[in-house]
């Protein structure tokens, strides 16, 4: 059986040398740049990415983050609204309107203010590994 060999674009030939690193990559997605360049956007609407980059051609639609975002936001939201909610209860005694009326809000701007980082996040840990298909199937 033959070896498949990995996606190479032309700014991005797979050395070492050329790889932004682990930590850029995570930070240039997180900021909604390209994660190989840092300069290009890497969003064309509010969660769906460009096809590749303008910048660098790298293959950024061909990265499919699915289910990981949310449920990274899920984890991170969860434990701040529990442990806020807990540590407030716990010091005063408010009613379940007044919690609902914190908490609620609070819950879905998280939410809707991290998602968009956790899929650009993503994106750039997936193309620092090379998880893309290889377009046989």
């Amino acid at each position: 059986m033959s070896e498949i060999a990995p996606i190479r674009w032309p700014a991005y030939t797979g050395a070492t040398a050329d790889r932004p690193g682990m930590w850029p990559a995570l930070l240039r997605g997180a900021s909604g740049k390209c994660p190989n360049c840092g300069r290009a956007k890497l969003f064309k609407g509010w969660l769906r990415q460009i096809d590749t980059c303008p910048v660098c051609a790298a293959p950024l639609g061909a990265i499919r983050a699915d289910d990981a975002p949310p449920y990274i936001v899920v984890f991170v939201v969860g434990h701040i609204v529990i442990t806020s909610q807990v540590l407030l209860d716990g010091r005063f005694d408010l009613s379940l309107w007044t919690e609902a009326a914190i908490f609620l809000p609070l819950t879905v701007l998280l939410a809707l203010g991290l998602l968009r980082p956790a899929k650009g996040a993503t994106i750039g840990l997936m193309l620092q590994l090379g998880m893309m298909p290889s377009g046989d199937g």
